[in-house]
């Protein structure tokens, strides 16, 4: 290999040695536990050339470096590809959370696995309804003038409705409402759905106008809504754990990870659900995760309607971790598309 590609095999084996040991790397260490085909001199070259552009860094007088954030950028961005599970990891991923009763479940079952193979705090987002589409609307009788409205999206979401119509309507009428409505919300998304809805009552037989247009109040209050944005936590402790990762900045984390604010704009820039994001120390926007990365990624049935991710130091295995976080994510996204 060249001398940049011995660089970064250098490199390679500090960030592997110091994720692993927590202790500073010599070029005695890198010489004995890898296999580069190199004097120690040279390892130390090459150590000396990564200095210098900033990739590693001395942090006392001991013979071993550290890698810096530019070091683990560098690392991250030269993986060809996230590793895979193993194939008994997979299948340990897929049964628990097919086990899952429903979207609540998944989540929770989503939140203790990514902590549980990451060994760092896993956050998910419950999918956002404005990306979410409509996959059915049910419409059931109770009495001749009330109604229960179901609004199940492809998001697993699922919202429910009572109506009363003030004046009484048959069985017939009713499933003639239920198809109407399903003709105009199914497949679309929530907004484009809100809009359909406000136009039916001017495109429906006059029998039904009065009470397409009670629904059709009910549910675009539904489609409009914006509840406040929820978040599953998870694995909180395993950031003290690794406390001295942390000097003096444990407490700004965790009190970062309480803003639930701070922790939906991490996983806001997660868009596609393939592409696993990393973002190390400084890159991220809050001061208070600057000792820290945050690995994320989008999940959903096809489309994105939620991101999940770890956060954790930034010394971290990072091929692990992205290979969990979009492991993860794949089998959410198959469960919503199924249900």
């Amino acid at each position: 290999m060249n001398a940049d590609e011995r660089r970064f095999a250098v490199l390679q084996a500090i960030v592997a040695d110091y994720v692993s040991t927590q202790e500073p790397v010599g070029s005695k260490a890198i010489v004995e536990r890898h296999n580069l085909g190199v004097s120690s001199a040279t390892v130390r070259n090459d150590m000396a050339a990564l200095e210098e552009e900033g990739l590693i860094a001395q942090p006392h007088t001991s013979a071993g470096r550290i890698p810096t954030d530019k070091g683990y950028r560098l690392f991250v961005d030269r993986l060809a590809q996230v590793k895979p599970l193993s194939a008994a990891e997979r299948k340990a991923v897929q049964t628990f959370l097919e086990g899952a009763l429903d979207l609540d479940d998944v989540l929770r079952r989503s939140v203790r696995l990514l902590a549980q193979l990451t060994r760092q705090v896993a956050v998910v987002q419950y999918p956002t309804l404005t990306r979410s589409t409509v996959r059915h609307l049910e419409v059931v009788q109770l009495t001749p003038a009330r109604l229960m409205l179901v609004l199940i999206t492809d998001s697993g979401r699922v919202d429910q409705r009572m109506v009363d119509l003030g004046q009484v309507v048959t069985e017939e009428d009713a499933g003639r409402l239920r198809t109407l409505l399903n003709q105009a919300l199914a497949g679309r998304r929530l907004a484009d759905a809100s809009a359909r809805v406000a136009e039916l009552p001017n495109s429906v037989p006059k029998e039904l106008r009065d009470v397409v247009l009670t629904v059709s109040t009910v549910l675009i209050e539904t489609l409009v809504e914006h509840p406040e944005e929820r978040l599953v936590l998870g694995g909180t402790a395993n950031l003290t754990r690794n406390s001295a990762d942390f000097p003096g900045s444990l407490r700004q984390v965790l009190e970062a990870l309480e803003e639930q604010v701070v922790v939906l704009k991490l996983l806001a820039a997660a868009q596609d659900p393939g592409l696993v994001t990393v973002r190390i120390g400084e890159e991220n926007e809050s001061a208070d995760l600057h000792t820290a990365s945050v690995v994320s990624i989008g999940y959903g049935p096809g489309t994105v309607v939620g991101g999940m991710g770890v956060v954790g130091p930034t010394r971290m295995d990072y091929p692990g971790t992205m290979a969990a976080v979009h492991a993860v994510a794949r089998y959410v996204g198959e469960i919503l598309a199924g249900r």
